[in-house]
């Protein structure tokens, strides 16, 4: 599952994508998916392209929330959940650094 979501994020040409693996911090996935849109539209079309393709793929259907707005679109694909942000969004929640990876950029306002 995880080789379709990066193969799908690379082909939609998503920005800054980081894969977090979850093997003993939480139950809820294998791993977390981070990646960047430049627009609302680029993250919508992302993430329904990415549902296409899992269905294509697996043969079955993911749980997708915040499509209308497109500012921070959740992917549930099971075992791989995937976050999909306008940059300044992603910099404001900043779940890199919140899961523990490390090289993920302080958020603004952070020292």
């Amino acid at each position: 599952m995880l080789e379709i979501v990066l193969q799908s994020l690379d082909d939609d040409q998503a920005q800054d994508v980081i894969s977090i693996p979850l093997a003993g911090k939480s139950s809820i996935a294998d791993h977390i998916v981070i990646a960047s849109g430049r627009s609302s539209r680029q993250v919508a079309a992302i993430a329904q392209k990415l549902a296409e393709r899992v269905k294509g793929a697996m043969g079955r259907n993911v749980r997708i929330e915040g499509l209308p707005v497109a500012d921070w679109v959740l992917i549930d694909a099971g075992d791989v959940v995937v976050h999909i942000f306008r940059p300044e969004v992603r910099s404001f929640y900043n779940l890199e650094r919140m899961w523990g990876f490390t090289d993920a950029p302080l958020a603004a306002g952070e020292a």
